[in-house]
């Protein structure tokens, strides 16, 4: 009994009557219009020009149905009087456009009906008790009738025609949030544009956390490395404690700027330019590891400027998680680094002296593998359609090895 009634006590139900109420009454400009046709026909039957003028209103009711800013605005009203939750339109094909003029028929068509009904049942709930206005109630049934002129009959009816104009509100707005999913709700073609708007989120999630890991994760390594040396020669040898720090620094800067930009994507703000790290960038990172005290021998062949755009972004990162892990899970000798730019294809690889395994101790303590490195690495080479060789170099050493399809620009 008490949960039958709930509905009746919902501030809700009588958000969404307010919202057919509004429906019917933005109908109203329309009707002069549609009594046109019966100026034509004066000499037709009351009945068929009255077919006719509803038929009229309707037709110019849902030619407005048409316009892509009407739908959006009842999505809106929707959500805040419905209590609907409805996604913004996306992109509708055309066999979806009959959805919103139908939409707006049947909205006025329960607005008209439902204030109609609750209009005449409140004004005999008010009328009624005591007789006001000489108001009487009348009931006919099966050849008996009941008539309540007053006295506590008249309150009792009174009573029960409040409760029914309550009950036709919890109908008609039950009636719109049914409908409001099939009609405003996202079609077919709308729903496969979310799930695609929604995938290219996902994988723009996914390549800033690669990027994430890529920066952050060496950023964090070498800095590591250089503490520890500046901490070990800070007596001894002052000034390469102070070129040690300096790298620190500018490590640090140049992955507040990545993380600045990561962040402002995932908050879904509008960001700043990305941090471009590419070939050329090279030699600014194999500075900051000798400053950490890496001992690298590099090869670099071909013409590395001419490999551009996305190409040039990702092989910066590959060689940046490689010489990372190098210096995390390295036994601490030379580390062999090799970008080679032929006609079809860039070449690089990393090759260091293998570790004990997992992790590798240094003077601040032992670095853990996250176990994403390689894979991420994986997932990004596939993506450029290319080929990754990780695993062992013979007993001692440890190789990563990556061919990349190339067009150098002429």
């Amino acid at each position: 009994m008490i949960k039958g009634l709930r509905p009746l006590l919902r501030g809700s139900t009588y958000s969404g009557m307010l919202f057919a109420y509004c429906g019917a009454l933005a109908s109203l400009p329309l009707l002069p219009f549609a009594l046109l046709p019966t100026l034509a026909w004066p000499s037709a039957p009351y009945g068929i020009q009255a077919v006719l003028v509803l038929l009229d209103w309707a037709a110019l009711i849902g030619l407005f149905g048409l316009a892509r800013t009407t739908r959006r605005a009842l999505i809106a009203f929707a959500r805040q009087l419905l209590r609907v939750p409805l996604p913004a339109p996306a992109v509708s094909s055309a066999a979806d456009h009959w959805r919103t003029p139908l939409w707006l028929v049947l909205h006025v068509a329960l607005g008209w009906t439902g204030a109609l009904t609750s209009g005449v049942l409140i004004l005999m709930g008010i009328a009624l008790p005591g007789g006001w206005l000489g108001a009487e109630a009348g009931l006919s049934l099966f050849g008996r009738s009941l008539r309540s002129d007053g006295g506590w009959q008249s309150w009792v009816v009174a009573l029960g025609c409040l409760l029914l104009a309550a009950v036709v509100c919890v109908v008609v707005t039950s009636v719109l949030r049914w409908l409001a999913p099939r009609l405003l709700g996202p079609s077919s073609a709308e729903q496969l544009a979310l799930m695609a708007e929604r995938e290219q989120r996902l994988a723009e999630r996914n390549r800033l956390a690669h990027e994430l890991h890529d920066s952050i994760g060496h950023t964090l390594t070498a800095t590591t490395i250089q503490a520890a040396v500046a901490g070990e020669v800070l007596s001894a040898d002052p000034g390469a404690a102070r070129a040690a720090l300096r790298s620190i620094e500018e490590s640090a800067r140049a992955a507040l700027e990545d993380l600045d930009y990561v962040l402002g994507v995932l908050r879904e703000e509008k960001a700043e330019t990305a941090p471009t790290r590419t070939l050329a960038d090279l030699p600014e990172l194999f500075d900051r590891l000798r400053h950490a005290g890496a001992v690298l021998e590099v090869e670099l062949s071909g013409e590395l400027a001419q490999v551009q755009g996305t190409l040039s972004r990702a092989a910066y990162r590959i060689l940046q998680e490689g010489l990372t892990n190098a210096l995390r899970h390295g036994s601490g000798g030379p580390i062999e680094v090799r970008a080679a730019v032929a006609p079809d294809r860039l070449e690089l690889a990393v090759v260091n002296g293998a570790g004990a395994g997992a992790g590798t101790r240094t003077g601040t303590g032992v670095f853990r593998t996250s176990g994403h490195g390689l894979p991420g690495l994986a997932e990004r080479v596939r993506l450029l359609h290319g080929e990754i060789e990780v695993g062992p170099d013979g007993p001692q050493h440890w190789r990563l090895a990556v061919r990349l399809p190339v067009r150098v620009s002429a």
